[in-house]
């Protein structure tokens, strides 16, 4: 199994735990505006409130990514409400993120964004093949929302992607991009970032040629042992104190 390089602290109170999800929150921000996911007022990356369970945290509409701090975050409640925060919240955010939040009590966060690979191959019949060792990350582990309706307004449409991710960790949604989720937000972000990865690899390898599969029983233990919540958790740290470093201002 893969050895942390840390072990996730355990909060002293709900304050806390609060403010270490704002916070990897708002780095999460800066590093896909960093790795290019941002696109116009599109993405969203949430995270459940440890206190109000059925509310979540969330960017603004409209604001840049790169320059996303901890005070600039949103409060939502479960019918849209902006609880803390005065600046609008994005509809589409709304209508996915908080069927996702009912239906999967397990899930601390979700990130959605409209990555270039993860679009390119959302528009082809294919999910993510088990072709390199992090692709195993989510072999039988996904799911595809194929039904693309336009822009989602519409909670009963969240509710539907809610159902095609089931239980898993990611879902592609077909003409649109990829959605991740975790039981922390540093895991979601994580899943997210190295999704975007594999779609690049499977485009890139499939345009050159034939790609060799991993065999099945090799993926699935690669998957138990890069795949799972700590794994996740571990492999986003580096990159969060990083982002702290290089942007000390997201924690204000």
């Amino acid at each position: 199994m893969i050895q942390p390089r840390k072990v996730r602290p355990t909060a002293s109170s709900v304050a806390e735990e609060r403010l270490w999800r704002k916070r990897s929150l708002a780095a999460a921000f800066r590093l896909f505006a960093e790795f290019g996911f941002n696109e116009g007022v599109a993405g969203h990356i949430t995270a459940r409130d440890p206190e109000l369970t059925d509310h979540f945290w969330v960017n603004p509409f409209g604001m840049s990514f790169s320059l996303i701090s901890v005070s600039d975050l949103i409060l939502v409640d479960s019918a849209g409400n902006i609880v803390e925060g005065e600046k609008p919240v994005n509809l589409a955010a709304f209508a996915i993120h908080s069927q996702i939040h009912e239906a999967r009590p397990d899930v601390v966060a979700a990130a959605h964004a409209h990555s270039l690979h993860g679009k390119a191959l959302s528009s082809l019949d294919q999910q993510i093949d088990p072709i390199t060792q992090d692709a195993c990350v989510f072999y039988e582990d996904h799911g595809v929302f194929d039904d693309f309706n336009g822009l989602v307004f519409d909670p009963e449409e969240g509710k539907r992607i809610a159902g095609a991710l089931g239980g898993t960790k990611a879902v592609i949604l077909r003409n649109h991009g990829l959605l991740t989720v975790g039981g922390t937000v540093d895991e979601a972000a994580w899943w997210f970032i190295t999704m975007e990865r594999s779609c690049q690899a499977q485009l890139l390898a499939r345009a050159a040629g034939t790609p060799r599969h991993i065999r099945p029983e090799v993926a699935r233990q690669t998957r138990n042992e890069i795949g799972t919540p700590a794994a996740g958790w571990n492999s986003f740290q580096p990159l969060y104190d990083r982002a702290v470093a290089q942007y000390p201002a997201l924690l204000d």
